[in-house]
């Protein structure tokens, strides 16, 4: 019933976790590969291991979360490593998703050349949208030096890619960054990242809850639901159809999920929810989706999936 093809795979469901979450160690990822997850993706690595900000950078909310967590990970090669060895031993497996976020353009170019020359087959996703290393600008909100990284990523990338966008609030917006992206033979895009910047205040201590950057951090959860629908069914609407989209954003119950497919996204990563559930959260959220699927009469996700109704 809830059978995914994505980036000419397939999947025996949509539901995978957020980079960042649930992902930073091979015990992490051996714990994701063993769940109900239809697929799974690594930590956003950097060239070198980074221990990302002080603590405490991570705060769940009411409905949702706060973190500065900038970045922390074991570094490009402990991934790629992991990534070969897996796709080794599992052939008859779907593809496992490599996430990169460089420091740099340089960085990431030289990330991408590593991954092209490799034997790795998965697929790649190059994180544009990271809110939370002080002093490093999110590169998606620069929409010319978006298009410049990506003439020069496709002048030798050929494998399948991915980036993951921030989110974006003004129509124009929309516009312009997916008249860049449909230049390119992008895979997909994920929308979105955690809206950045945001503050919580403890009134009873009256200070910030996290430490990094003076208490500002991204927003997840349900905070930012309505956010993210609203990037995936802008960029449904905008894309070439061979650029698929992957919901990222709010979902926490089968209804999400449902919200999400509905406005065109094709896999969807879930990450506050799963901080706080654990990979048990796909047994659930499968269920609950599914009994939705019933209810309504649809048997595949394709009788649905960007079928949004306007009034």
């Amino acid at each position: 019933m809830l059978n995914t093809t994505f980036a000419n795979a397939k999947f025996a469901n949509p539901f995978m976790n957020a980079s960042g979450v649930h992902c930073m160690t091979i015990e992490d990822l051996e714990e994701l590969k063993a769940s109900q997850a239809g697929a799974y993706i690594t930590k956003s690595s950097t060239l070198e291991k980074r221990e990302g900000n002080p603590l405490p950078r991570y705060v769940d909310l009411e409905l949702g979360s706060i973190n500065s967590m900038g970045l922390p990970n074991l570094g490009f090669d402990y991934y790629l490593d992991y990534v070969l060895k897996n796709q080794k031993e599992n052939a008859q497996e779907g593809p496992i998703f490599f996430s990169i976020a460089g420091m740099s353009v340089a960085e990431n170019i030289a990330m991408l050349k590593k991954i092209q020359e490799s034997y790795f087959s998965g697929i790649t996703e190059l994180n544009l949208s990271c809110p939370n290393v002080p002093g490093k600008p999110q590169l998606a909100y620069d929409f010319e030096a978006t298009e410049k990284l990506l003439k020069e990523v496709f002048t030798f990338f050929t494998k399948p890619l991915g980036v993951k966008l921030p989110p974006y609030f003004d129509l124009v917006h929309f516009d312009i960054m997916a008249e860049i992206l449909n230049q390119f033979p992008l895979t997909y895009v994920n929308s979105v990242n955690s809206i950045g910047n945001g503050l919580f205040i403890d009134p009873e201590a009256e200070s910030v809850v996290i430490k990094p950057k003076d208490g500002f951090g991204g927003i997840g959860g349900a905070y930012i639901k309505p956010t993210a629908l609203a990037n995936v069914r802008a960029f449904y609407t905008r894309l070439k159809p061979e650029i698929q989209i992957i919901g990222t954003g709010g979902i926490e119950t089968g209804q999400d999920a449902f919200e999400h497919l509905l406005c065109g996204a094709t896999m969807l990563q879930i990450g506050t929810a799963l901080h706080k559930e654990g990979p048990a959260i796909f047994d659930r959220i499968i269920k609950e989706l599914e009994e939705i699927m019933n209810q309504k009469g649809y048997q595949s996700i394709a009788d649905f999936h960007g079928k949004l109704k306007s009034l």
